[in-house]
Order: structure tokens, then sequence, then C-alpha cells
């Protein structure tokens, strides 16, 4: 093959690449202390070249995601080894793992959750910042205004999405956990019908917001409360932009900010 040919397939093989990959998530830590985002991808989803890691105050982390990925992001707080066991062990958002890496498992409750389907319905990205299973700590989700190959331009169609309030600092007694590291859902915390939307109350004509969940949502507007807060809390984007996903969005860290590269797919 000559020299013309062998440009012609690298080029096919850049371009491939490329449409495969949906959107890159780049992680930002704003908090005062290091988390451990976890990553978990819906069943039949590919993995991200990641799936879990450390991020110090004041870093960020871009990891790619291939087309039509779904699943869910999180920051796990408090970890540190066991000295018995070398174990990885986390105050909230623990994955159980062990290691930084989730390797397929979820965040123990409480925990803010985001969570994407890329590519959806129509082509749409679908977004939303999770508060159904308790919260650990403040997250936001902004799409970028760029454009993924094929797409056309998504700036003015996309919103941002999260919870930039301190829930931990208000949350009812009654749902604080670790000793105000965290705040439970209501359904986790009594696990009554009402609260889960679950039984007689799994439809939204009979699950409504309780007490509970609007507390959630007077601090948290653009957030998940209860189980069925679709209209006001889930979020579209058209044309394929990228995320960024800060933690601790309303916080300065002390620290420079440091970038840490970006993981390719596997």
């Amino acid at each position: 093959m000559g020299l013309p040919g062998c440009i012609a397939v690298i080029v096919l093989l850049l371009i491939s690449w490329r449409e495969g990959e949906a959107a890159m998530f780049t992680f930002v830590n704003r908090c005062a202390d290091t988390v451990w985002p976890g990553v978990l991808s819906n069943a039949g989803t590919a993995r991200l070249g990641t799936t879990g890691f450390e991020l110090p105050p004041g870093a960020s982390r871009a990891v790619p995601a291939p087309s039509a990925w779904s699943g869910r992001l999180w920051a796990r707080t408090g970890c540190a080894q066991d000295g018995a066991t070398g174990r990885l062990v986390c105050a909230t958002g623990d994955c159980g793992s062990g290691t930084a890496e989730c390797a397929g498992a979820g965040a123990a409750p409480p925990a803010t959750l985001a969570e994407f389907t890329l590519d959806g319905t129509g082509g749409l990205d679908f977004y939303d910042v999770s508060l159904v299973d308790g919260y650990n700590l403040p997250v936001l989700v902004e799409p970028s205004s760029g454009e993924r190959p094929g797409g056309a331009s998504s700036a003015g169609s996309c919103a941002s999405a999260g919870c930039a309030a301190d829930l931990n600092a208000m949350c009812p007694a009654e749902l604080r956990s670790g000793g105000g590291a965290a705040c439970r859902s209501a359904c986790d915390a009594f696990g009554r019908p009402e609260y889960c939307c679950s039984g007689a109350y799994a439809n939204p004509g009979t699950c409504r917001p309780t007490s509970y969940s609007q507390v959630f949502k007077m601090a948290c507007p653009r957030s998940y409360s209860y189980a069925f807060d679709d209209p006001t809390s889930t979020f579209t984007c058209a044309g394929g932009p990228d995320y960024t996903v800060t933690f601790c969005p309303g916080a300065t860290p002390s620290q420079k900010s440091t970038t840490v590269p970006a993981i390719n797919p596997v």
C-alpha cells in the first residue's frame, strides 16, 4: 500500500473512533477535600474507561463515553484505606469494591447522583441530578455549547441541572446520616410506600411530593426530589454536547487547579 493509501486508512480510523465517542465527561472537584468519583454504566451499556478514581481538590479529569451510553456518576467522600484489610472504605457513596475502581457496583445511599442517557429518543441526550437516593454533596451538570460529529450546535437548547445547596446543613434530624456527612431520603429512612412510590403509590397520580421531598426541592429546584419529579427535573440536549460534572460548584478550593489526563474507553 502506498503512502496515500496509508494516509486514507489512518483518516478513516480516526473518523470511526471519533464517531463512536458520544461525549466527554469532565469531572471537576471544587470541594475542600478529595473526592472519589464513581461511574456505573446501565445494563447493556459499555463501561467507560474508568469506573472510579481519586480526584484531589481543584483537580479535573476528562473521561470519554461511547455512543448511546447511559449510566450514573457520583462522588464518594471521606475515603481511606482500612488498616486491617487494606480496602478503600468511604464515609458516603461507597460502592463496596474496596478500591478506587467501582467495577460495576453502585453507590450506597445516601448519595447525590448525576444520571445520563446519551443519544436517546429522538437523538436527544437526557440527564438529571437525582436526590431520590439521598444527598451527600452538591453536584452541578453543565452541557457545553459544542457539538459531536453529525450534530447541530446545542447552544441555547440545554440547561444546567443539579443542586448547589448544602442540604446537609438543612437536613431534618431524622434524615441525617454519618454524623451530618449526608442526608437520607425519606424512602431510605422510613421505607414507607408513600415515600418510596411503591405499592399503591407506584404511579404519578398517587405518589405526590411529601414534606421531606419538598425540603430537597425548595433548596434544589433543578434536581429530582422524588421518583415522579420528572417535569421539572429531567433535562434534554440536542446536538451532542460534552458535559462538565462539578462537585461542590459553589466552593473554591485553596489548592491550585490541576488536570488529570483523560482516560480512553476500553
